[in-house]
This record gives structure tokens, sequence and C-alpha cells, in this order.
């Protein structure tokens, strides 16, 4: 569909949405977001979300801090419990309703998951990828190789027999070519093989090349990780993100844990690019981990210098618990 007939269409859906529900007013500002359409009145902001409902609490909260809303209703079909819950860390009186057809609904907060151990079986293969010379990174029970914050190989099962077999490549589809060139079964020789040649594509300075085009945050939390101190912390370990990252090609932020350089504890967040939902997902973050930390946690959003935006800034100091974004 066009984009400018649908940016209309989807004005038109809120607009119906609203005066069904929130009553009959005329919008001060109407606009068309990357992720739906957005209108206000008075000190109020309504925001239809249809695209990428689960990261669009960022971008919704952008356009209403920046006319000043005092109350946001966000109106979404699905994902509505993760927004409800990321929702809870600000300050600001964020409502969520789940959209049925014309009928709406509050949103009740869905609970954050446990994340899963990774198989004794699947850990077989640690001392593997290590010899590699790549860092053994383990998030939601899967067991990976990273060099450079770029994955190299995963610990799998066969979706047949069930056994368990460490696959080499970056994604899917380099893993299974690599498997009908070298067998199931890599060498800890042929996996540094890969790892060399990533690790010189990967390297501070290297030319342009896909295999440094990919997973940018997580080649920060690498560099980082090696230099905690470069954001005031003593020492920082890779773990998991809220919820597990769909692919590697789509950029989502990642996460570390560790201490500051006074001891407290302390949960980072890396991103890269302008991402107007980095502040809602930190949140969650720290929410994810502080359980297992034992106490409240500082947080910090790491990102390069030249992404440190005045919105993300404004939308760290709306959260309940405010975070510092340090560029670097």
């Amino acid at each position: 569909m066009d984009p400018e007939v649908r940016a209309r269409l989807l004005g038109l859906k809120l607009h119906a949405l609203v005066r069904e529900h929130f009553g009959d007013m005329e919008p001060d500002a109407q606009a068309g977001l990357s992720v739906g359409a957005a209108s206000s009145h008075g000190d109020t902001a309504w925001v239809l979300v249809e695209e990428r409902t689960e990261r669009a609490l960022g971008v919704a909260m952008a356009w209403a801090s920046k006319r000043g809303s005092k109350v946001v209703h966000i109106l979404a079909s699905d994902h509505t419990g993760t927004l409800a819950r990321r929702a809870t860390h600000f300050v600001t009186d964020l409502k969520v309703w789940k959209v049925d057809g014309i009928a709406i609904a509050p949103s009740v907060p869905d609970s954050l998951s446990a994340e899963p151990a990774p198989s004794p079986d699947h850990l077989v293969f640690v001392d593997t990828i290590r010899e590699s010379g790549a860092d053994v990174v383990i998030e939601h029970g899967v067991v990976t190789g990273e060099v450079v914050g770029l994955e190299v190989c995963r610990v799998v099962d066969d979706p047949v027999t069930g056994a368990q077999r460490l696959e080499v490549g970056v994604g899917e589809h380099d893993r299974e070519a690599f498997a009908m060139m070298h067998g199931d079964t890599p060498t800890t020789a042929s996996l540094k093989r890969i790892v060399d040649v990533v690790a010189r594509h990967r390297s501070t300075g290297a030319d342009p090349h896909p295999l440094n085009r990919l997973g940018a945050e997580r080649a920060l939390r690498h560099r980082v990780i090696a230099d905690p101190a470069a954001i005031g912390a003593s020492e920082l370990r890779a773990v998991a993100s809220p919820t597990p990252r769909p692919n590697l090609k789509d950029p989502i932020p990642c996460v570390a844990v560790g201490t500051t350089s006074a001891g407290a504890p302390l949960v980072a967040v890396f991103s890269t690019g302008i991402d107007l939902d980095v502040v809602p997902f930190a949140a969650d973050a720290r929410a994810f981990h502080e359980p297992t930390i034992g106490e409240p946690a500082e947080l910090v959003i790491v990102v390069p210098l030249r992404d440190v935006s005045p919105v993300t800034v404004r939308m760290a100091d709306l959260l309940l618990r405010p975070a510092r974004i340090i560029g670097l």
C-alpha cells in the first residue's frame, strides 16, 4: 500500500477509536509514525501501534514527550502485555490498551520469564569454542561463540536424531553450508580458521565488509567488556536481553552486568544508531537481571558518541529510576 494512503487510513482508524472510547474531540495535532499513527488533545496523547509493536513504546513516548503530554494512551493489537510491563518503569502516565476490532480493553503487564539454563549436553562444547579463540556467550539457554560480538558458531540439537552438535557459520544458512562442506562436528582447528578470518574483518580500522556491518551493538559490548573502565565499571560480563533476539540481521540492544568502580551493581545496555526504544528496553533489562543480582542496580545505556540524542536523554530522565546515557 502507498505509504501516504496507509498513513491516512491509520489516522482515520485512530480517530475512530478515540472518538468511540474517549469522547468526540478535535485533535490539536496528528502525525503518522513509523509504527502507526498519533494524535493529541490538550495534555493527552493517543498512539495507535500497527508495526513492530513490541518495540514501539519509545516511539510513542518520543512523540508524546515532545508535545509535553502528561497522559499517553497506547493502542495495539499484540504484544500489549510487554508494552504494559515496560510502561510501568516510567513516571509518565502511560496506559496500554488492547485493540480487538473496534473494542479496546486495558492491558495487563506480562511477567518477565525466567531465563532457561543451557543443557549440560550443550555445555560440553564450551571448551572447543574457547580453544578456537571465540568468546563463549550463553543467552536464553543457547550456547554460542562470538568474535568481537558476531556469532560464528552455535550448539544445536539435530531435529531428526536429537543429537547435539556445534554448527559453524554466521546465521542459519551459513551454518548449513559449512556443515555440508565440512561435516557436522568441526574441529578446533577448522573453527579457529573461521575465527581468525572474522577477527580480521572486525578489527578496529578494517575496511568495510559484510562481516563488520552486523552486530555493531554487540561489537560495542565486546570492546567495553575488554575495557570496563571506559564506562566507570570494574568488571562486566555479557548476559541475555529480556527477550531472545529474533535473528542476527536486525539490530537489537544487548546487555552486560557487573560492578561499578565503587563496587555497586551495574546493568549496562549497548545500542548503536538512534534507537528510540532503547530506554524502555534497558529498563526491562534491569528488571530482568536484578532478581539475580539481588539488589538495586545502576543502569547505563552505552552508545557511540554520535548517537547520543536529546530525545533518548529526555526519556532516560523519565524513568522512575533514571538511567545514564554514556557516549563513547
